[in-house]
């Protein structure tokens, strides 16, 4: 019997996502659309029809880790993995998505043959969860008898940030939804062309969500992109997969494939969707009040229209604003045109050349632990608010260059110091010598601990870390 695999590609930040994603918090780890973030959605999403074993996260080594803690995060006294959790296959670096669906296939095809795969970005917003089940399993139905099959969603209005599909004839019908055949692949238009399509019909936009076999799209990598071809082979040959990667040229797996291949349908994806590919989606989630304005957060307005004002910790008053979008985090604040968006990823790139640290980490860091608020810092000292979750504890650790102070600001705190084991309440301190092995638990099965960490020293960077023992397998 043929099994359905998940395939989650998640090796991005989602720059135009910044200042709320960061390289240590890119976009699918954030939580913008409930309680959980965007990739654990994603997941959860495919559960009734493909369980975590069947699931394979794609991302590189730099977020390798990253991502595997988040799915970790908050599960006591150990990793967080199980027979359902995701296996996770690792890029030395990213190529795009046609090495990564091509690496991923050639995993699957060496577990099971006969494999058909579900090709998803981990940072999609989908409503109606049995309507997606639905337009999935009509679609690995497609895709069982040798058609590559890519969902394209009905356009709702005039969008340029989207790329389309312009459809043929009738295909065929499966469970009731109408696959067909696909005339080209369009790039994103512009508002002219975009309305032009809308008033035709017959285009759907691209949803970046595919069905295969996962000998179907080596087949066709072999065919049109062989160089890639070559190189995966030499990588199942047991050649080093960094080595392999450095003559990989990068290369989308629509540009590369489905553009020239003549084995390609479309279905008519029967739910909502959203490719959260700028500020400008927020649209997607949020209702706008009279005004036409998403606001959030603390935020005073007078007057504004047609605007997205997200606050957070300091009160953001603004006032006549139109057509605008400000994003305000404890460290980095946008303001832009709505109609820039696109353009924020181009300001990532401006910070990282000028070695500012706003485009790589959040004043607050999450941890599988909990999270760390960095509070002050300055030549020889470092301040941070420290919360940890019921029943989990930070590794077995110490630092060579730096002494800690910890203060019990809520909760009580077990501590192992050097070879004694002592529990702080709060209002109680303790002090960490520089060099003495130390772990800071708590001990509370329902309650979070939070204490206040005074860091002294030479360095006082997060790299000066020597981990003996760890929950989650840090190095």
């Amino acid at each position: 019997m043929q099994k359905l695999y998940g395939v989650i590609l998640s090796g991005g930040v989602g720059s135009r996502f910044w200042p709320l994603s960061r390289v240590t918090s890119p976009k699918q780890l954030l939580k913008i659309a409930g309680d959980e973030s965007l990739l654990k959605t994603t997941i959860k999403r495919l559960s009734p029809l493909i369980p975590g074993k069947r699931v394979s996260i794609v991302t590189n080594s730099t977020q390798a880790e990253i991502i595997r803690l988040h799915l970790a995060a908050g599960k006591s006294g150990g990793k967080g993995r199980g027979p359902e959790f995701p296996e996770f296959i690792v890029e030395p670096s990213g190529r795009n998505t046609a090495p990564a669906i091509g690496l991923a296939a050639l995993k699957l095809i060496k577990k099971d043959p006969d494999s058909i795969m579900a090709v998803l970005p981990s940072d999609h917003l989908i409503g109606g969860g049995t309507s997606f089940i639905k337009t999935l399993r009509a679609a690995s139905l497609v895709a069982k008898e040798g058609s590559l099959v890519t969902l394209g969603v009905v356009p709702r209005y005039p969008e340029t940030a989207y790329g389309y599909i312009k459809t043929g004839g009738l295909f065929k019908t499966m469970n009731s939804l109408k696959v067909r055949k696909v005339e080209r692949f369009v790039e994103k238009p512009d508002i002219k062309r975009a309305r032009k399509y809308l008033k035709q019909g017959g285009y759907y936009w691209n949803s970046g969500i595919f069905v295969w076999k996962a000998k179907a799209i080596l087949d066709e990598i072999k065919l049109h992109l062989p160089s890639l071809y070559g190189a995966l082979l030499d990588i199942e040959r047991g050649r080093d997969m960094t080595e392999a990667y450095k003559k990989i040229k990068p290369i989308s797996i629509d540009h590369g494939i489905l553009e020239k291949t003549e084995n390609i349908v479309v279905i008519e994806a029967d739910f909502q969707w959203s490719d959260m590919g700028s500020l400008s989606s927020l649209k997607e989630i949020f209702a706008p009040d009279g005004s036409g304005n998403i606001i959030k957060g603390r935020v005073v307005d007078i007057g504004s229209k047609r605007s997205f004002i997200i606050g957070s910790d300091r009160v953001v008053a603004t006032i006549g604003l139109k057509d605008m979008i400000i994003v305000d985090t404890p460290d980095a604040t946008l303001v832009c045109p709505r109609k820039r968006a696109q353009d924020v990823k181009d300001i990532v790139g401006i910070l990282k050349e000028k070695g500012f640290s706003e485009h790589e980490v959040h004043v607050t860091v999450e941890r599988p632990w909990g999270a760390y608020t960095v509070l002050g810092k300055g030549d020889r000292y470092k301040i941070k608010k420290i919360r940890v979750l019921p029943g989990c504890r930070l590794s077995l650790q110490a630092h060579a260059k730096r002494s800690e102070h910890w203060i019990v600001v809520s909760g009580r705190a077990r501590i192992q110091r050097g070879e004694e084991v002592v529990v702080v309440s709060q209002n109680e301190s303790t002090y960490i010598p520089r060099g003495v092995k130390h772990r800071l638990e708590n001990p509370s099965k329902t309650q979070p601990l939070e204490i206040i960490e005074v860091q002294n020293g030479e360095y006082v960077g997060e790299d000066d870390i020597v981990r003996f023992s760890d929950d989650y397998e840090r190095g």
